[in-house]
């Protein structure tokens, strides 16, 4: 079915999440350090394993519906739920841009890798 296992399907996510946590930290001048992305990425990672079980993605990697909208959603809400219960701060404007650029790339490789499923199997 698809090239790489399922595993490596996940790890695109975690990725994923890590790269906008990191960019993230970098825009407010926090430092990229280990525990200091841990520390931001781990209510985030937390909502993406949330996904994934929701969805099955282990079924389904790449597909937009239901995997990549349900890890998503999940990703950005149980990680804001999780950064309110530890008083780290959701202000309007960062649940905006978590959910405009965490839908991005959660939503963007599977886009692509449906497009190059589709030519694939055309050509």
């Amino acid at each position: 079915m698809q090239p790489l296992r399922r595993p490596a399907w996940l790890g695109i996510d975690v990725l994923a999440v890590l790269i906008f946590c990191a960019l993230g930290r970098r825009s407010h001048a926090e430092g990229i350090t280990l525990s200091g992305l841990a520390t931001t990425a781990w209510p985030f990672l937390t909502g993406t394993a949330v996904g994934w079980l929701l969805s099955r993605g282990w079924r389904r990697p790449t597909a937009l519906l239901p995997t990549g909208v349900t890890v998503w959603i999940s990703t950005v809400l149980v990680g804001m739920l999780l950064r309110e219960a530890t008083s780290a701060g959701v202000a309007r404007s960062f649940v905006l841009v978590a959910s405009t650029v965490t839908a991005v790339f959660l939503l963007g490789w599977r886009a692509v890798a449906e497009l190059v499923a589709r030519r694939r199997s055309n050509g």
